[in-house]
């Protein structure tokens, strides 16, 4: 305190308080600073959804732009769609909190129909975000464990974003068909521990095999999807995570038609029968 230039020193319990007070405001102050934590989506079908996995994803010019063609075809238009992947990648090699940083990096912008940007503000960045592992990872004796635990970290890191959490169970190697029923153990489990929805392409694909072997769902090396495989694995997630069949959809992605009805057909009939 100070009085025409002349200082008093202030009484200890008044430096006590004063300094309590000052704690009091820096700690309101940092509480208002943080930004509030979105609404949760809670709805049936999302409006945003961000794909977050590998090679198996971006394959044949990515599977969620062959979502949006029969999205689109349904009648479901507007779904803001991201894929994030990495060729190779397990899931614990993304940091899923960056994907959802304010005001950086992901959503910052987009660009208009007339090539102008946009710079974007969204009260939530993304209604679902859509996981999927490296192929084997799930039932490798040295990754197991680590796929459970990246699971149930990213769940939690979504929720807190404000988005709800998907599996995408994918699907065995073609020369290794036992890896159906083994991934699909893994990804129900991490599914019901963490209560996430879980997309069966892998069982799908069992299923079109064992109906139409003459289909090839495979790319030459065995493990990634041919555009057969890209497009059932989509009407998959759309079954799935839109609850709308695609058994009649228009979008055919180039296949033969009867490739794509069947395919189709398969993606609706191993939702439905799908338990986990």
């Amino acid at each position: 305190m100070t009085r025409k230039g002349t200082f008093w020193p202030a009484h200890p319990a008044r430096v006590l308080a004063a300094a309590a007070a000052a704690a009091a405001l820096v700690t309101v102050a940092g509480c208002g600073s943080t930004p509030p934590s979105p609404p949760r989506w809670q709805g049936e079908t999302p409006g945003s959804l961000l794909w977050v996995g590998n090679s198996f994803f971006y394959f044949n010019n990515s599977m969620h732009g062959h979502l949006g063609g029969l999205l689109n075809a349904g009648g479901v238009r507007g779904i803001r769609q991201t894929s994030v992947t990495v060729s190779g990648a397990g899931l614990d090699w993304h940091d899923m909190g960056s994907h959802f940083k304010p005001g950086t990096g992901m959503l910052r912008y987009s660009f208009t129909p007339a090539n102008d940007v946009a710079f974007n503000s969204f009260q939530r960045a993304y209604d679902m975000v859509l996981m999927m592992d490296c192929s084997q990872c799930p039932v490798h004796p040295k990754l197991q464990q680590a796929f459970h635990d990246t699971a149930s970290k990213h769940a939690e890191t979504v929720r807190k974003a404000g988005a709800e959490p998907a599996l995408f169970l994918s699907w065995a190697y073609q020369d290794a068909p036992q890896m159906t029923d083994q991934l699909a153990a893994e990804y129900v489990k991490a599914g019901r521990a963490n209560k996430m929805r879980v997309v069966p392409a892998g069982p799908a694909f069992a299923a079109s095999i064992a109906k139409r072997p003459d289909i090839n769902l495979y790319a030459p090396d065995k493990r990634h999807p041919s555009l057969a495989g890209t497009y059932l694995g989509a009407a998959v997630v759309m079954a799935t995570l839109f609850k709308k069949s695609p058994v009649g959809n228009t979008y055919t992605a180039g296949l033969p038609a009867d490739v794509a009805q069947h395919l189709q057909a398969v993606a609706w009939e191993t939702v439905q029968g799908f338990k986990q």
